[in-house]
């Protein structure tokens, strides 16, 4: 019979539980290897003759068990690769009660980015989520299990040393340092840290008593300023709406180099991506400035929401991210309300819908098996579906009561773990609702539904049934009714007026009260449900555009864009409704209209049809341009600052439209001559790519260099991705041919293909290699699963019928384990789309040839 851990589902017994981590590592960044020694201490619920931890790619040379008064070695201590575990057998077995397990042990870095690794300019950090500690430490690797860590770090003496409790005292070894940090409050293994090398920091900044820095390399430490300025305004915040202040002594953010995700919520050292982080406020974009803002205030709410109070396992991993992702745009909008960040968070729920309307999705709870699996939730259902959900929730409890709930969550289960229904019971006591039954229907339950509505007299009748993009497809089983927190906006004349209740039903009639002139059927655009408005609901809602709040209007185009996937309206009316859009003056909604654009553009239409679809592009926003011109304005606010943004886009990416590139262009060529004053910072982004697409030989060989020598992130990725935009012929080639080359930051591997298969001219090339190298791209990227998901991603973006069958061949000759999800959403979304393509081409013609 099979041991248990030679599955690689296995889970750790509760029976043996940590006390305390008492560790010492000493890192070699030379030699890219380290060796510890740990005293952990456990309590056993029961005798037992095993002991297991987690390990991965150690060699543990020594263990020893006291327990009882006694002090004795394992049996025998055996590896198992399935589970990455090792077993200590014990002969008698181990006692009832305390023990202390003390072990030793060598390991490499890894080469990929988690693990200890190398994150580059000399830096090694960590990067634990979700099972990697198990890379660097024996331990019990699941957030279940919970200890206070106390952790020593030997290093060279010149190398910084952080890790996540402030430091207690510095050893002198001559050439060699050793740190000794404080212990932490309880911590699971993931949310253990340490950064090793060559990082500085600005001064500290006290909020509250608590010690705030912003690393990075020397070099870029005149970039750390804004992201400190936002540690600093929102952590209070944070304190406030959780009524628990912050519990881990000192907070350190650090910039990588190199780093998978956008940043990881180590218990007081949050480590970054350094584009999440970094950045000029004299030349960055207000999109980058929101970004930075939201992904610090995102992993500071997690110093409460998962560091605090913790996952019991990782099907609860929406417990963590989607709540701070919610949390994240309601502390933002807080502290900079002009932002009006909230339409940047519809955005990120309209793509969480988008593969929310899959056969393929899985419930924002999913039932996760092993660490693989874990990997795999980290997707848009996890965040911004579940964030929606919860402001959903939120919207219909209402803010105090909701907070208050979070409040109990936070006291009961402190420095513990909690499952989701602890959270429910929490906000079910605050509010006195029934927020089981409606919270654990949308968290347990894939899809989301589409409300068909229609006036009849004086009511509305409402229609609630699953959406799904693929008009042939099915839900399997029985498609049960949502209870949806329906929150009507209804208007006229006299002004408009919102109506709230609980649709629990199929169907149901909604008395309006008086003969409103147009009724939008998710006021503030606040509900995780799309609305199909019958036509003539619709034509009075698009006589009333301006009436509709910005958010309604960016909901409006995105419904109908969905409804037009799903084979439920006609090309030729999106159109027409997009053309409607004309006189719109507000930027958030101005950039969903050139995003649906920009899809038809790459999506759907034609070769031949391309001409007169970017006149009809260029007519509709060249007159919003007239208006705001290239250059800002003395005082110019961000709205119109934005709105010229979203016209330059429009033209010179969408519409290809000639004096806008010439403009563009020039303008890029005056800004790289010294004239900042050139190039507005907003304009940055569509600039460089419109010049790259039109580029030359001597323009690449210019971009390649400013991203060799570039030490502002944001910039060096804008350099770069834009060598993956060029259209001549040769020039295409040369971009494939770096896009498969080590010149490329790992960490950029996978949107630098993605940019490439959503290119006209390098998409045929790339693909073609990509096919060819599929095993070489597999084991470059394996060590970076995450990423190695994103490719499998990125061929989502190729848009011909026999593309679709390429990819069918080549994901189910070579599948890639890590990513099954994945490559089942991607298949399935390329597969509608290709069919959107083949079913609109004539009516996209036909449209055009009447509005020409």
């Amino acid at each position: 019979m099979s041991h248990p851990t030679e599955a690689r589902t296995f889970r750790l017994s509760p029976d043996v539980r940590p006390t305390s981590y008492d560790a010492q590592l000493s890192v070699d960044p030379e030699g890219k290897r380290f060796t510890g020694s740990l005293t952990l201490g456990l309590r056993l619920a029961r005798a037992a003759g095993e002991i297991v931890l987690h390990a991965a790619g150690l060699d543990v040379g020594r263990a020893r068990l006291r327990a009882a008064g006694v002090e004795r070695e394992p049996a025998e201590i055996r590896a198992v690769a399935a589970s990455e575990t090792i077993v200590l057998r014990f002969a008698p077995p181990v006692g009832e009660g305390p023990a202390e397990l003390e072990l030793a042990w060598t390991g490499k870095m890894t080469d990929g980015l988690r693990g200890l690794y190398p994150a580059g300019g000399g830096i090694a950090a960590t990067q634990f989520e979700a099972a990697d500690a198990r890379r660097v430490f024996p331990c019990l690797d699941e957030p279940g299990f919970k200890a206070p860590w106390r952790l020593a770090v030997e290093a060279p003496r010149e190398a910084r040393v952080l890790s996540n409790g402030p430091p207690v005292r510095e050893e002198d070894l001559g050439a060699r340092k050793r740190i000794h940090f404080d212990e932490t409050p309880p911590l699971p293994t993931y949310l253990v840290a340490l950064v090793v090398g060559g990082v500085e920091a600005g001064p500290p900044v006290e909020v509250r008593g608590v010690p705030v820095r912003t690393w990075a390399q020397p070099v870029k430490v005149p970039l750390t300023g804004f992201a400190q300025e936002v540690a600093a305004a929102v952590l209070p915040r944070l304190e406030d709406y959780f009524g628990v202040p912050y519990a881990f002594g000192k907070l350190d953010q650090v910039g990588l180099p190199e780093f998978e995700a956008g940043a990881m919520e180590n218990a007081g050292l949050v480590t970054y991506r350094e584009v999440a982080l970094l950045l000029d406020p004299a030349t960055a974009s207000l999109a980058q400035k929101k970004r930075v803002a939201e992904v610090v205030t995102h992993e500071l709410a997690h110093m409460w929401f998962g560091n605090w109070v913790t996952m019991s396992w990782w099907d609860d991993l929406w417990l963590n991210e989607a709540f701070a992702t919610w949390m994240a745009f309601k502390i933002v909008d807080a502290w900079s309300p002009g932002w009006r960040v909230w339409l940047e968070f519809d955005q990120g729920k309209a793509a969480a819908m988008q593969l929310d309307a899959l056969l393929s999705t899985h419930p924002i709870r999913a039932e996760i098996h092993d660490v693989a699996e874990a990997g795999e939730a980290f997707d848009l259902i996890t965040y911004e579906k579940g964030g929606a959900v919860l402001r959903m929730v939120e919207g219909f409890l209402g803010e105090a009561p909701f907070r208050e709930g979070i409040r109990r969550y936070m006291r009961r289960h402190a420095k513990g773990n909690a499952v989701a229904d602890d959270l429910w019971a929490a906000l079910g006591e605050a509010s006195g609702e029934p927020v089981v039954e409606l919270a654990n229907a949308w968290i347990g339950r894939a899809g989301f539904p589409v409300l068909h509505v229609a006036r009849r007299g004086s009511a509305l009748r409402i229609e609630q049934k699953r959406f799904l993009s693929d008009p042939a497809a099915a839900p399997g089983g029985a498609d049960e009714p949502w209870p949806i927190p329906v929150v009507l906006r209804a208007g006229g004349p006299g002004g408009a007026r919102e109506l709230r209740f609980l649709l629990r039903e199929r169907s149901a009639e909604v008395e309006l009260g008086g003969d409103p002139s147009w009724v939008h059927a998710n006021a503030g655009a606040r509900g995780f449900y799309r609305v199909a408005h019958g036509p003539a609901e619709l034509r009075a809602i698009v006589a009333s555009l301006g009436s509709l709040e910005p958010a309604e209007r960016i909901a409006l185009l995105s419904d109908e864009w969905a409804l037009l996937k799903a084979g439920e309206r006609e090309v030729g009316s999106f159109l027409e409704l997009c053309a409607g859009f004309g006189a719109e003056e507000d930027r958030a909604v101005l950039d969903e209209l050139v995003a649906r654009l920009s899809a038809l553009e790459h999506r759907v239409v034609g070769e031949e049809d391309l001409p007169a679809f970017r006149v009809f592009v260029a007519r509709l926003f060249r007159p919003a341009l007239l208006g705001t011109g290239w250059d800002p304005d003395a005082g110019e606010g961000d709205e119109v600052r934005l709105r010229r943004a979203a016209a330059v886009r429009a033209l010179a990416l969408v519409a290809r439209d000639p004096p806008a590139i010439a403009e563009a262009t020039a303008r890029l060529d005056r800004w790289l001559a010294g004239d900042r004053a050139a190039l507005e910072a907003n304009l940055h982004d569509a600039a460089v790519v419109a010049a790259a697409r039109a580029g030359d030989a001597v323009r690449f060989e210019s971009l390649k260099a400013l991203f060799d020598r570039e030490t502002d992130p944001a910039f060096r990725r804008r350099w770069l991705l834009a060598l993956a935009a060029f259209e001549a012929p040769e020039l295409a080639a040369r971009g494939v041919a770096l896009g498969f080359s080590s010149e490329v930051p790992l960490q950029d591997a996978a949107s630098f293909l993605g940019t490439l298969l959503s290119s006209r001219a390098a998409r045929e090339p790339a693909w073609a290699r990509l096919r060819e190298e599929w095993g070489a791209v597999r084991v470059r990227l394996g060590a970076a699963p995450m990423l190695l998901r994103r490719v499998v991603e990125a061929i989502g973006g190729l848009v011909l019928r026999r593309h679709l069958d390429e990819a069918e061949a080549l994901l189910s000759a070579q599948p890639v384990p890590e990513a099954r999800q994945a490559a089942a959403q991607t298949l399935e979304g390329l597969r509608q789309n290709v069919a959107l393509r083949d079913r609109n081409q004539e009516g996209i013609r036909a449209w055009l040839a009447h509005h020409r």
